[in-house]
């Protein structure tokens, strides 16, 4: 028996009701399409309830020039059209507008005033409702396939779905908890599209080095890192905070340069050399080679003669300062008045690149976003329609694209998805 098939009057179906999805769907809404979202979990955003430790970095101060170069060069090129079009200081007047008053913080990033995720959530599912998009919770898809000039969708549970127009946003496979498990990898290869193998972005480091797990709590809040392959050829440098934890390292800076190491291993995984990093820390940041060594000379002329942790002025703990002296080869602490020139050598070119030996990330559990994901090739930059496929939208983090911490991920979600909308509702006539 041939099952019914529902069929919607100026059908825009978009699968995921996260940050990207919630977006496209209130832009659609407001300018007059009928629009169904479809989740596959019991509520609306919940990655967006737990990002940022549930305050959610909902975007950058910085602009989108200075935002598009911190996707590396792809994904600068490919999101130049979206930045432009939607901008950071664009995503901030329409929470705003939407009652959502933000704030700056240190690191370029910007919050909502009142600190919660919640509210972020809260107010982009209100503005969809409001518009009049169908939210349809629970609703999981099982396939998808090309029916003429329309989409199917099969689902869990109930009849399937057709739509002249659909945007796929289901999110990666980071945080699973959140229901991302990486569903819309198998849609679009099912289409004969060609998706990269997702890989864990913005995720702890993972280090097997037990002087590292003896650091563990302490983080510096001005560390400059240098992401090194096992030529010692520099990947990646980020100047941001970094935290020794009991697996390894975490923070901004560590977590930026994850995304390189997993990418690498994931192209490694057949391969029986797999590759080892090392991530070079610079603890003196604000310091150069020879302002350090100065002030490791004056130090020296003081009278009392004391240990190396003390002349530093405590800016470490002792803890940290014996590690140096370990990876440099001389006694722990020593006073300062007996450390020699060529100690104080080793001792600087170690305060300068403190070595760790990465062996990988703490994965998908605790990663914050998805690398990897739809081949950009496949996708027009200045519609985020999929170039074989009219009426098939693709963007957030099913694109093969991902930025640092800071807000930019979500900024570039809300982008593609306000360039999806716009160009969608000129398509079918609505714009």
């Amino acid at each position: 028996m041939r099952r019914n098939t529902i069929q919607l009057k100026q059908p825009i179906v978009i699968v995921g009701a996260g940050a990207a999805g919630m977006w496209a769907a209130q832009a659609c809404a407001r300018a007059g399409a009928s629009v169904l979202l479809l989740e596959k979990t019991k509520r609306t955003g919940t990655k967006i309830l737990a990002s940022g430790g549930t305050r959610c970095n909902l975007t950058t101060t910085l602009d989108s020039n200075k935002a598009g170069r911190l996707f590396g060069p792809a994904g600068e090129r490919f999101l130049r059209p979206a930045l432009r079009n939607l901008t950071p200081q664009g995503v901030v007047d329409q929470f705003e507008a939407w009652g959502v008053p933000c704030v700056t913080a240190d690191l370029e990033k910007i919050f909502p005033e009142s600190q919660k995720a919640k509210d972020v959530r809260d107010a982009m599912e209100l503005a969809a409702r409001q518009a009049g998009v169908e939210i349809r919770p629970n609703t999981r898809v099982m396939g998808i396939e090309r029916v003429l000039d329309r989409y199917r969708l099969t689902l869990e549970e109930g009849e399937p779905i057709e739509a002249l127009t659909l945007m796929l946003c289901s999110g990666g496979q980071s945080f699973p908890g959140s229901g991302t498990t990486g569903d819309g990898y198998a849609w679009l290869r099912s289409l004969d599209l060609k998706v990269a193998p997702p890989y864990p972005a913005l995720a702890p480091l993972r280090s097997s080095e037990a002087w590292v797990h003896e650091l563990s709590g302490i983080a510096l809040q001005d560390a400059e890192v240098r992401l090194l392959n096992s030529a010692g050829k520099e990947l990646m440098r980020r100047r941001r905070p970094v935290m020794f934890t009991h697996k390894g390292l975490s923070g901004p800076a560590a977590m930026d340069v994850s995304g390189i190491v997993a990418r690498e291993q994931e192209r490694a995984r057949f391969d029986s050399r797999v590759p080892h990093f090392t991530l070079s820390i610079d603890l003196c940041a604000d310091q150069t080679w020879e302002q350090l060594r100065d002030e490791l000379i004056e130090a020296s002329r003081a009278s009392g003669s004391p240990r190396l942790a003390r002349a530093l002025g405590s800016r470490f703990p002792r803890r940290l300062v014996e590690a140096v002296c370990a990876q440099a080869g001389v006694p722990p602490n020593p006073p300062i008045a007996q450390v020699s020139k060529a100690m104080r050598h080793k001792l600087v070119e170690t305060f300068k690149g403190l070595c760790v030996l990465v062996e990988g990330t703490l994965g998908f559990d605790v990663a914050e976003v998805t690398g990897g994901g739809l081949d950009l090739k496949e996708v027009n930059p200045r519609t985020m329609e999929v170039n074989r496929y009219p009426g098939l939208y693709v963007f957030g983090e099913l694109l093969d694209v991902d930025g640092p911490i800071g807000g930019f991920n979500f900024q570039a979600a809300f982008s593609t998805a306000q360039l999806a909308a716009q160009h969608a509702l000129s398509s079918s006539g609505i714009q």
